[in-house]
């Protein structure tokens, strides 16, 4: 039974490690329209590997579950998960990251050719990544509150962002996801963000009162009715309405007492 959150932490590194295969599998075309314009081809694989990234995201919850309901906690599994979770929402992320730069050069003469240095932001990512999750082992004051934002939420946010591209019908949405700015200033962002010591909430229920919890439930609101009217779009949406909640409700998050840090939690 002690083993069983770790086997839940393992299929989220091989959900990872899959998401990542399908991402460096190459497949960037260059579409020539009627009249001369050209258009970028996202491969059909990084849509999936979104949805691997997704998964990798569901077992990560659920191995903290487990982990609480057997009993099962431990500093092993705490590494174990933190591990993981680099795999699955730092370096996954990151390709994908890498990848859509690509895309976005693509679209120039000999675009696909481009130096590699044009490409290297895109590991900013994993870095941030990693120090967020060397520094969130490290301290034990992060039980009810977060110091930065989480990295399954960053790369969850990452991961969004080929099936945003894929699905949308707005061409400004098409068109600033395909632009290196945005892109370069969307991994510096995201990843201050990770590394910063912003406080954040944690979305965990410490007890079943509708006034503790109203932050939360406000937030989870607003996700569900974000996803009715938004689909993929939703996700930076929340991404977004988790930060202006947390920061709005700081002050009282400050007021919980620092418990210490449980192994196998799911937001790092």
């Amino acid at each position: 039974m002690k083993s069983i959150p770790n086997l839940f932490t393992l299929l989220n590194l091989f959900f990872g490690c899959i998401a990542v295969i399908l991402i460096l599998q190459n497949g960037i075309t260059v579409l020539t329209g009627p009249e001369g314009a050209q258009y970028i081809s996202m491969p059909e694989k990084i849509g999936v590997a979104s949805l691997f990234i997704g998964l990798a995201a569901l077992v990560d919850f659920l191995d903290g579950l487990v982990a609480r309901i057997f009993n099962a906690t431990s500093p092993m599994g705490k590494q174990l998960d933190s591990l993981a979770d680099l795999v699955s929402f730092g370096v996954a992320p990151g390709m994908i990251l890498y990848q859509l730069l690509r895309m976005s050069f693509a679209g120039q003469e000999n675009g696909l050719d481009v130096s590699i240095v044009y490409l290297l932001p895109a590991l900013l990512f994993p870095c941030a990544a990693a120090y967020r999750l060397a520094r969130f082992n490290l301290d034990t004051s992060q039980q009810y509150g977060f110091k930065g934002v989480p990295t399954p939420a960053a790369g969850l946010l990452i991961a969004s962002l080929p099936l945003i591209s894929w699905y949308t019908t707005s061409p400004t949405v098409e068109a600033a996801l395909a632009n290196k700015w945005v892109l370069y200033a969307l991994i510096l962002l995201v990843a201050w963000l990770m590394v910063s010591r912003l406080p954040l909430m944690a979305l965990k229920f410490r007890d079943y009162s509708f006034k503790g919890n109203m932050p939360k439930l406000v937030l989870l609101a607003l996700a569900v009715l974000s996803a009715v009217f938004f689909r993929w779009l939703a996700v930076p949406l929340v991404f977004i309405l988790y930060i202006i909640v947390s920061l709005l409700t700081a002050k009282k998050m400050r007021s919980f007492g620092a418990r210490p840090e449980q192994a196998g939690d799911n937001l790092k």
